[in-house]
């Protein structure tokens, strides 16, 4: 793969369109354009990983997106700045690397259902132990596995580029590269792989962004193409930003003692090599008291190293990225302190956070609401003449509608649109709707 032909600013849906000048850059209007999107807008009322907040404010998804963002155009501007002087690509293109992250990550997210991985996990239940199994033998096996397995990261790439009813062609219209950036599973489901990149829906589009980006096929057989090297620092930002984000919100939830939280965040940083940064520490304390800030100052310092490691890491294996060689994530390629640093916060995180009573009770009911929706919903779009299922029906906005006509695999997919856009409370006040549940 090539720089030169990697970063393109062509766009889906327009591409027999000139380009035409702007005042911002190709780049920086993908940014703007999902800044300003209501799918975007909609992440604020989307749990992260605590329930959404109560008198202590926690991460929400569009917390989480923009910071993953800041992260991400940091990491994207110092490989460009790499690539300029290294002169690879056209320099105009290199120059706006860290715009290209910084749109990425904003859309990384999009694709999620409510209530987080426990809503992929009901949408996959209701089809194979509920009353959706009913429907597997009138789908291909590809559809089915889409189906049963649902993808939030297939669901984003649906969402970006797939024309809804009443909308333009194209989805978002956004840059081939922005796209590919956040293409972490290049290949479709049903190859044995635990993800996926991409709905059946969207294979064509996924092959085309693919061939036109010069991304290598891997393996013809399957399908598999290497990642585009850019989601490699999308991916980066993000799991920085969850693993060190998820420590500061369980100190403020006091999930977290401050003094466990001061030994998981400052163990990125070796006593012996790096004495004068806790001498640093130690000066700031003084002056900044606050438990909660101190702590903000912490993880400040952990993410700004993280973000120099994964860096160097990226710069190092700059060629096997380029060639498809290069395997998992660049914070895999942690070595020393980071590395042992950064298993302890995910370790600490799975046993203290994730399991916290707090956390699996909004699960537990994401789980039960979404499978709900889920069954009332696809029985209305399979059976629409039926009464009850033309009382719901008018609930489907009309950009997801279909009619009597529609093949069976698009019906559904306009349910799991439909269900995958809504916030946790419109679902949570939709659930209840449609259970009686609080009528006066």
């Amino acid at each position: 793969m090539n720089w030169e032909q990697l970063l393109s600013t062509i766009r889906t849906g327009q591409e027999e369109k000139k380009e035409i000048n702007h005042d911002r850059t190709q780049f920086q209007r993908d940014y703007d354009r999902l800044i300003f999107s209501s799918p975007f807008r909609r992440l604020q009322d989307k749990t992260q990983v605590f329930p959404l907040p109560g008198s202590v404010f926690v991460h929400n998804r569009l917390t989480h997106s923009l910071e993953v963002a800041s992260v991400g155009r940091s990491l994207g501007n110092n490989i460009s700045s790499k690539l300029l002087q290294a002169g690879l690509g056209n320099p105009d293109l290199v120059a706006e690397i860290g715009s290209v992250v910084a749109a990425a990550c904003l859309a990384h997210d999009l694709g999620n259902p409510p209530f987080g991985h426990s809503g992929e996990e009901a949408i996959g239940h209701y089809f194979t132990n509920g009353e959706g199994l009913q429907f597997k033998n009138e789908l291909t096996t590809a559809q089915w596995t889409d189906i049963t397995r649902f993808e939030g990261n297939a669901n984003a790439l649906r969402m970006l580029t797939h024309a809804f009813k009443g909308r333009r062609k194209g989805g978002f219209a956004m840059t081939y590269t922005t796209i590919a950036s956040i293409l972490k599973y290049p290949y479709e489901s049903g190859i044995g792989m635990k993800k996926f990149g991409y709905f059946q829906s969207e294979k064509a589009i996924f092959e085309h962004i693919a061939q036109s980006l010069g991304l290598k096929l891997m393996d013809e057989e399957k399908g598999i193409y290497a990642r585009h090297p850019l989601v490699y620092l999308v991916e980066a930002a993000d799991d920085i930003c969850y693993q060190v984000m998820d420590i500061e919100d369980a100190h403020k939830l006091k999930i977290l003692s401050y003094e466990e939280t001061y030994q998981l965040l400052t163990a990125f940083f070796d006593k012996e090599t790096e004495a004068h940064e806790f001498v640093k520490i130690q000066e700031i304390f003084k002056e900044v008291t606050d438990k909660n800030e101190q702590m903000a100052f912490l993880r400040a310092k952990v993410i700004g190293k993280l973000v120099n490691q994964c860096t160097d890491i990226f710069w190092n294996k700059h060629e096997a990225i380029l060639e498809g060689t290069f395997r998992k994530g660049l914070i895999d390629h942690l070595t020393g302190t980071e590395l042992e640093a950064m298993e302890t916060c995910k370790a600490t995180a799975y046993k203290r956070i994730y399991k916290h009573p707090s956390v699996v009770e909004i699960e537990i009911a994401g789980y039960r609401i979404l499978g709900t929706l889920l069954e009332e919903f696809i029985k209305a779009v399979t059976n629409p003449d039926d009464f009850y299922s033309k009382m719901l029906l008018p609930f489907i906005p009309e950009q997801f509608a279909t009619n009597e006509d529609t093949p069976l695999y698009e019906k559904i997919q306009s349910v799991l649109d439909f269900i995958s856009g809504m916030t946790d409370v419109y679902a949570l006040d939709l659930y209840k709707k449609i259970s009686g549940i609080g009528l006066k």
